[in-house]
């Protein structure tokens, strides 16, 4: 069925319409969500939230062939949340030291930079960027658009990220 259909049928409360239209871009959202949060429970989460909260919005979408782009920046954005409330956790009792967790670490496990190690060193932007255009696939236009950035800083701040990506693969080290 057409898009433009199902974004009105669910507009109008059709809770079928509105299934297929989410199902048809599921996977893109968890792909999206997994490159953030990174594990398999929380990608999951945010694909639940984005389900609910762009169910919840659905009257608000004024162009239903931006319905992809909408709905995968609410994707983003439930990531982010997830990371900012990771972020508040902490992760040891109290009563662990710091050197007390260095020396459980062994000593001579070698320690491998990953490209996810390198994007999670860019700011939330580039990091953003960089996933939708080389992962994903978007054109500069829709990336600007999801993000809601001016055409040529989506550009600059692809071309900066990739910069620093590039700097730290050839000092092999991360800042």
């Amino acid at each position: 069925m057409d898009i433009h259909k199902l974004v009105k049928k669910a507009q109008k409360g059709n809770d079928k319409a509105f299934l297929e239209l989410f199902q048809q871009h599921e996977e893109s959202i968890y792909r999206i969500a997994y490159m953030y949060v990174k594990n398999k429970e929380d990608a999951l989460d945010v694909v639940q939230e984005t389900a609910y909260q762009s169910f919840k919005s659905i009257g608000s979408l004024r162009e239903p062939q931006y319905f992809k782009t909408w709905i995968l920046k609410i994707a983003i954005n439930r990531s982010i949340y997830v990371l900012r409330q990771r972020k508040k956790v902490i992760l040891f009792p109290p009563e662990y030291t710091e050197q007390q967790i260095e020396d459980t670490v062994e000593e001579d496990i070698p320690l491998a930079v990953t490209l996810q190690d390198m994007l999670d060193k860019l700011d939330t932007y580039e990091k953003s960027v960089i996933l939708l255009k080389i992962y994903q696939g978007y054109t500069f236009q829709a990336i600007s658009e999801i993000l809601e950035l001016p055409l040529g800083s989506t550009k600059t701040i692809l071309y900066r990220g990739l910069d620093k990506l590039r700097k730290n693969l050839k000092r092999g080290e991360m800042q």
